[in-house]
């Protein structure tokens, strides 16, 4: 398959399997799913009678007392004791296979590609910070500033010029995920990071 570049004319040839690929919904679904969830802290937590301090000693004797028979403070009927049925902290993490969790990027790049929303640009060559800069590099490719860059590498100056760019973000191609796929209007991607991300689902 042949890409276009946004700007000069120039072609770049991609894998058909990477980036012709049928969507697959429920598989889409599914690593959209895993990384929503594996996102999730799962900190709630409450002390059962293990857990809490103290209580390694009878706090009276087993009979003459008048009182309850008591083995330790740490009971959850007492003031500072345990919790019955305590929350344990919980991880949400689902099992995705890296088969199946490639399968389903090629997918979303694939569909991306079809409905126009993915352009492989030229890296934008900024010499300091510049939003200004940015736009105008972005310009001269015939491209709006909106949407997902991604790149190689975010260098300094790229990452701050996007910045103050309402609905522009960027991103480097080793952080990229199914959710910010998904959700960008728009993808421009530069030859460096297309070979990237094609080395990576290959």
């Amino acid at each position: 398959m042949e890409l276009n570049l946004a700007a000069g004319g120039k072609t770049v040839s991609v894998s058909d399997a990477i980036f012709a690929r049928p969507f697959n919904k429920d598989l889409v679904h599914q690593i959209v799913t895993a990384y929503l969830a594996g996102s999730r802290a799962g900190t709630k937590a409450q002390k059962n009678r293990a857990a809490v301090s103290g209580g390694g000693k009878k706090p009276w004797r087993q009979k003459g007392t008048g009182r309850a028979r008591a083995g330790t403070i740490r009971s959850p009927i007492w003031t500072g004791g345990g919790v019955t049925f305590a929350a344990t902290p919980r991880d949400y993490a689902q099992k995705v296979n890296r088969k199946m969790y490639r399968a389903g990027m090629s997918a979303i790049v694939s569909e991306l590609l079809r409905q126009d929303r993915l352009a492989v640009i030229e890296a934008p060559a900024l010499e300091a910070r510049s939003t200004k800069g940015l736009i105008k590099a972005l310009a001269d490719q015939d491209c709006e500033p909106r949407g997902l860059i991604v790149v190689s590498e975010v260098d300094d100056k790229l990452g701050y010029s996007a910045n103050n760019v309402v609905g522009l973000d960027v991103v480097a191609v080793n952080a990229l995920d199914p959710v910010v796929l998904v959700g960008a209007e728009k993808v421009l991607i530069t030859e460096e990071a297309l070979r990237a991300l094609e080395g990576w689902l290959q």
